[in-house]
């Protein structure tokens, strides 16, 4: 569903690659469909109404079933394959009756708690305005750029209010009413994208808003590309200041729990959460750097980014440290270490790679890379009013090995926050394959515009950098 911080990010494409909502293809079945939306290539077919409809159904029974596995299954997809098997239709109906009440007090509090903190602490820290690059029709929308300072002060807040500060709650308090919390989560994410869904039509923000023949899809993807309301701009709120730092205090929540449990916390939730966490922190460092990928620039606000980042990222990303809380395994001091350090080089990887295209674009190519003047090709498209214009591609340093480099350390340092497991659990790896089978799904994507847009020169660059994600392989 929704996008990791980096797993967003655009391969060669500069600022100004946005799609036109005046360029439509006829969908399969009859519907029409707007290709700044990202769907035009994919493994899954979302394009497609039947697609759609399936994705509507499944994706909100997912976050309260993976919490059900962790916590009342021991987290073994195994045992739960063999109930299903052997209770047939009734072990599908002790999943059912186990289902928490979306209407819980307490969740809606911490909800509530949270979604007040966000919203207020994004307006009151001190920070200059930033302006992301041009849409089809010429608007720049501005974003609070205040990252680190919000990130920071959210985590210190909840630590502060725990047990280890202020008394207010005990640190473990999310992993207590998790499953609550996450129906809650769901009701409320699709209410919130139907009200996204009437504003983009009845008073869109921007002129870059629209509708196809087809409702269903328009809910699922969205009607607006840069929503705003009272203020706020939506995306940067479900994505950034919701999603990515509920996801990080999740994490240090089931730590919290971890310890109130057994009086300590295992090697490997710390090594799960200390990874995660410096992840996060990066991902705010390069905040302003996510106003420019395919996240902001071509998926509107709807039920896949909005529903996504608001109950798929707090459910799905969060596996890892969600199950090691009732697994807390030992592995040693040195194996320990080693894990925390090759995550880390990881994480650095793949932020180094997306500042090196950073500075690339920001000096117009002048910028040495790794010690020498970058390769580059020089790639022509023309813009909505048929203007010719210029893009810069990179072909050097972490970008001359493969297109989407950056996306080979991302999957590994996602690979070393995972718990070390024998096979008997597989369910702490789900994050991990999720995010290669998405990752691959946006390389493609990100090709095939890419094509579209640059033509001849595109196929240059492809020839210059011939592999997609791993040099030599694929």
């Amino acid at each position: 569903m929704a996008a990791t911080p980096d797993t967003a990010a655009t391969s060669a494409s500069t600022r100004d690659d946005a799609r036109s909502d005046k360029d439509k293809t006829a969908d399969g079945d009859g519907s029409m469909w707007l290709n700044n939306t990202g769907v035009c290539v994919g493994l899954i077919p979302y394009r497609r109404t039947l697609g759609t409809l399936f994705l509507l159904i499944v994706t909100p029974i997912v976050p309260v079933l993976l919490w059900w596995v962790i916590q009342r299954q021991d987290g073994d997809l195994a045992r739960v394959a063999g109930v299903f098997a052997a209770e047939g239709g009734r072990g599908v109906m002790a999943f059912v009756r186990e289902v928490p009440s979306p209407v819980d007090v307490r969740a809606w509090q911490i909800i509530g708690c949270f979604i007040g903190l966000a919203l207020g602490l994004t307006r009151l820290i001190p920070c200059k305005m930033y302006k992301g690059p041009p849409s089809p029709t010429g608007y720049r929308n501005t974003y609070h750029a205040n990252g680190v300072e919000y990130f920071l002060l959210m985590n210190a807040l909840f630590v502060g209010g725990s047990q280890f500060g202020l008394g207010l709650y005990n640190g473990g308090i999310l992993y207590d009413h998790y499953g609550e919390i996450l129906s809650a989560l769901t009701v409320f994410a699709l209410l919130f994208c139907l009200m996204l869904y009437v504003k983009g039509i009845t008073f869109p923000s921007s002129k870059d808003s629209g509708t196809t023949d087809n409702p269903m899809f328009d809910f699922f993807y969205g009607t607006e590309l840069y929503p705003n309301i009272l203020g706020w701009d939506v995306k940067q709120f479900t994505n950034d200041r919701f999603g990515l730092t509920w996801w990080a205090i999740a994490c240090l929540s089931f730590a919290c729990k971890q310890y109130e449990t057994f009086g300590y916390v295992s090697d490997a939730m710390l090594i799960s959460v200390c990874l995660q966490w410096i992840y996060l922190l990066k991902f705010f460092v390069w905040e302003t750097g996510y106003f420019c990928t395919m996240d902001i620039q071509h998926d509107r606000a709807g039920y896949y980014i909005c529903w996504g980042c608001m109950v798929w990222v707090p459910s799905v990303y969060t596996s890892s440290a969600h199950w090691c809380v009732m697994h807390p395994i030992t592995i040693g001091i040195p194996l320990t270490a080693m894990c925390l350090f090759l995550g880390a080089f990881f994480i650095w990887v793949n932020y180094d790679s997306d500042r090196q295209r950073q500075v690339f674009r920001a000096t117009s190519g002048e910028a040495m890379v790794w010690g020498r003047k970058p390769q580059m090709i020089v790639a022509t498209y023309r813009t909505e009013a048929g203007e010719l214009k210029q893009s810069l591609l990179l072909a050097s340093g972490w970008w001359g090995l493969a297109r989407h480099f950056h996306y080979l350390p991302e999957i590994l340092a996602a690979l070393m926050w995972a718990p070390p497991v024998t096979l008997s659990y597989i369910l702490p790896y789900f994050y991990t394959v999720y995010l290669t089978i998405l990752l691959l799904d946006r390389a493609y994507r990100d090709d095939a515009r890419c094509a579209s847009k640059y033509g001849k020169d595109w196929a240059k660059y492809q020839e210059k950098v011939p592999y997609r994600i791993v040099p030599f392989v694929l």
